[in-house]
């Protein structure tokens, strides 16, 4: 099975701590919803559009999927496309990149080009 990138946004300061400690427990609203949320590539500027309008300081923490572990679940979320979820808390070591992200004059956090790069 190869490996899929998927993309978690939260604040640096949350990424912080979760590399001190080594796991990732979550944001609030992760922890309300009882699952972490993350976000294809190709949903991840969706989602920063529709949930972090506004909010500073934030980073896009790449992830392999096949470094997360067994409670990672493909479920229907937004438009019934199926998102991926973590029922447990996620590795710091699953993280392959973190990248800070700017906002946009109006607030819209700004979600780099995620395409494959053919070579």
């Amino acid at each position: 099975m190869t490996s899929t990138i998927i993309y978690k946004i939260c604040t640096q300061q949350e990424w912080e701590e979760a590399v001190i400690a080594g796991i990732y427990h979550g944001s609030s609203v992760d922890r309300q919803d009882g699952f972490i949320h993350f976000s294809t590539a190709e949903q991840v500027r969706e989602t920063a559009e529709k949930h972090f309008v506004g909010q500073a300081d934030l980073v896009l923490v790449a992830c392999e999927s096949e470094r997360i572990g067994p409670y990672l679940r493909w479920e229907p979320s937004r438009n019934d496309a199926l998102f991926p979820h973590l029922y447990d808390v996620l590795p710091v070591d699953a993280a392959v990149s973190v990248m800070p992200l700017d906002l946009s004059p109006q607030g819209v956090p700004l979600v780099p080009d995620l395409s494959p790069r053919s070579s």
